[in-house]
C-alpha cells in the first residue's frame, strides 16, 4: 500500500472525488439539456455556471493556498449535489430559476475544486511521472462520465423523454459521498515524494501574498501565451453535448453515446501517457509529437463532423436530420454518427492531457501550480460560458461548428511556441528537497515567485539561481 501522504495516495483520493462529482456532472451534461426535453434551462444554467467558474477560478489558487485543499474541496462537492438536485425541482414545477442559480453556485465551487485537483495532479508527481498521474486521474474521473452514461441508458431504456427523478437522486447521492471522500486530502506541505522531495517549499501563504500573485499572472509571459489554449479547452463541450449528441439521438442513445465517449477518453488518455512520459525522448520532442498528433486528429474529426452537420439545422423531437432521431438499434444509421462521437471523446482527452502536461512543465511547486491552474481554469470556463450561451441563444449549428474549428486552429501556434522552449527539468525542482519547515518567508517573496522556473534564471530567496521574473 502506498503511504497515505504520498503523491499517488492523494491522487487516488482526488480522482475518486472527481469521479463522484464532476464525473456525474459530465454524464448529466452529456445527455444534452441535462436530460430534459427542452435544453434551454440547462444551457442557461451552464452559461451561469461557467461565467461564475471563470471569475472564481482566477482566485481559486489563492483560496486553496490560504484555506487548504481538504475543506475547500469537500464544501465544493456539495454544490454539485445542489445543482443536480435542482432538476428534481424543475421536473415538478417547470421553473428554471432555481436550476440557473444553482449553476452559478456550482461555478463558484467548481473554480475552487478544480484548482485543488490541478495542484494534486501536476505538482505532486516528479518530473518523469506527470503524464502517468494525468492518465490515472483522467481514467478514474471519466469512469464517472461513463457510469453516468450507463445509468440513464439502463433506467430509461424502455422510455423516451426526460430523465426521471430516480436518476437525478442517484447522482445526488454519489456527489454527497464525494464530499466525504474529500476529507481525506492532506495539506500540500505534508506530501513527500518517494525520492524525498516535497510537493511545496512554502509552508504557508497569506491573503495579501495571494492577491499580489493573482495580479502578477497577467504579466506572466507563459500564461499569456497559453491563453488561446485555455479558452478553447472546454469550448467544444457545448457543441458535442447539445448540438451533436443532444440534437440527433434518442434519450437512451445519448446515454449509450456518453458511455462510449468517456470510455474512448479513458483509453486515449492511457495511451497518451506512454508518450508524454517516454524518457528516451526529450520533453520538447514528446510535446511536439503530441501536438502534431492532436492537430491531425482534430482536423479529421471536425471535417467528418462537418459532413454530418450539413444534414440538419435543428435538433430534438423537431430535428430535420434525415430519418429523424437516431436510435442505437438502427445499426445502419447509427454506426457512423456514434463512432464519430466516440472519437470526439478521444480527441478531447488528448487536448485536456496536453494542456495539463504543459502547465506541469512550468513549475514543480504546489503553491505556484495552484495559481497557474486557477488562471487556466478561469480562461477555460470563460470559453465554456460563451459556448453554452451560443447553444442557449440558438446560434446556427453550422456557425458553432466553424467557431470551434477556428478556435482550435488558433490555439495550436502558441502551444507549439511554449513547447519548443521547454527545458528538460523545471529548475525549481531542485528546491523541493528542502523541507517546508526550514523555509522562512520574507517580504520580497511576492516579487520573486513570478515564474515558470525553467524558462530562465534569476536569484531567488533561497539562494538558487533558477527563477525568471516575467
Amino acid at each position: 500500500m502506498p503511504r497515505y501522504h504520498s503523491p499517488i495516495s492523494q491522487m487516488l483520493i482526488v480522482s475518486t472525488v472527481c469521479f463522484l462529482c464532476p464525473g456525474m456532472f459530465n454524464a448529466l451534461n452529456g445527455l444534452g439539456g441535462a436530460g430534459q426535453l427542452d435544453p434551454q434551462t440547462a444551457s442557461d444554467a451552464n452559461a451561469a455556471l461557467y461565467l461564475a467558474f471563470s471569475i472564481f477560478s482566477l482566485v481559486g489558487g489563492a483560496v486553496v493556498n490560504v484555506a487548504g485543499v481538504r475543506y475547500t474541496t469537500a464544501i465544493a462537492c456539495l454544490a454539485y449535489a445542489l445543482y443536480t438536485g435542482s432538476y428534481v425541482y424543475y421536473n415538478h414545477t417547470g421553473y428554471g430559476a432555481f436550476t440557473i442559480a444553482s449553476g452559478a453556485v456550482l461555478g463558484i465551487a467548481a473554480g475552487i475544486l478544480w484548482t485543488a485537483q490541478g495542484v494534486v495532479m501536476i505538482s505532486y508527481p516528479s518530473e518523469n511521472e506527470k503524464g502517468k498521474f494525468i492518465a490515472i486521474f483522467w481514467t478514474i474521473f471519466n469512469l464517472g462520465g461513463a457510469l453516468g452514461g450507463l445509468l440513464p441508458f439502463a433506467i430509461n431504456y424502455s422510455q423516451s423523454g426526460k430523465l426521471t427523478d430516480d436518476v437525478y437522486l442517484i447522482f445526488v447521492t454519489l456527489e454527497c459521498i464525494g464530499s466525504i471522500v474529500a476529507l481525506f486530502l492532506v495539506p500540500p506541505s505534508t506530501v513527500v515524494r518517494d525520492d524525498g522531495s516535497h510537493a511545496t517549499i512554502i509552508p504557508s501563504s497569506s491573503i495579501r501574498e495571494e492577491a499580489l500573485q493573482v495580479l502578477y499572472l497577467f504579466r506572466n509571459r507563459w500564461m499569456l501565451m497559453l491563453l488561446p489554449m485555455s479558452f478553447f479547452s472546454n469550448f467544444a463541450y457545448g457543441y458535442h453535448f447539445s448540438v451533436y449528441n443532444g440534437a440527433i439521438f434518442t434519450l437512451r442513445t445519448r446515454g449509450f453515446n456518453n458511455l462510449l465517449y468517456w470510455t474512448a477518453s479513458i483509453l486515449s488518455s492511457a495511451l497518451l501517457y506512454l508518450l508524454l512520459d517516454y524518457t528516451r525522448w526529450t520533453r520538447r520532442a514528446r510535446g511536439l509529437f503530441t501536438i502534431i498528433a492532436i492537430f491531425i486528429t482534430f482536423n479529421i474529426i471536425w471535417a467528418c463532423t462537418l459532413v454530418v452537420q450539413l444534414k440538419y439545422t435543428r435538433g430534438g423531437e423537431a430535428t430535420d436530420y434525415p430519418g429523424g432521431l437516431i436510435d442505437f438499434l438502427e445499426t445502419s444509421r447509427a454506426a457512423g454518427p456514434i463512432t464519430l462521437y466516440s472519437f470526439m471523446g478521444l480527441a478531447d482527452s488528448w487536448y485536456q492531457n496536453i494542456c495539463y502536461w504543459l502547465i506541469g512543465t512550468l513549475t514543480c511547486d504546489a503553491y505556484t501550480t495552484a495559481r497557474y491552474i486557477g488562471f487556466y481554469k478561469s480562461l477555460q470556463s470563460l470559453g465554456a460560458a460563451i459556448s453554452w450561451q451560443l447553444v442557449a441563444r440558438g446560434i446556427p449549428f453550422i456557425n458553432q461548428l466553424i467557431g470551434n474549428w477556428v478556435l482550435f486552429l488558433l490555439s495550436v501556434p502558441t502551444m507549439v511556441y511554449v513547447i519548443i522552449h521547454i527545458k528538460e527539468r523545471a529548475l525549481d525542482d531542485q528546491l523541493m528537497f528542502l523541507s517546508p519547515q526550514t523555509i522562512k518567508p520574507h517580504p520580497p517573496v511576492s516579487q520573486e515567485l513570478r515564474y515558470p522556473a525553467q524558462f530562465g534564471q534569476k536569484r531567488n530567496l533561497h539562494g538558487y539561481s533558477n527563477i525568471e521574473t516575467l
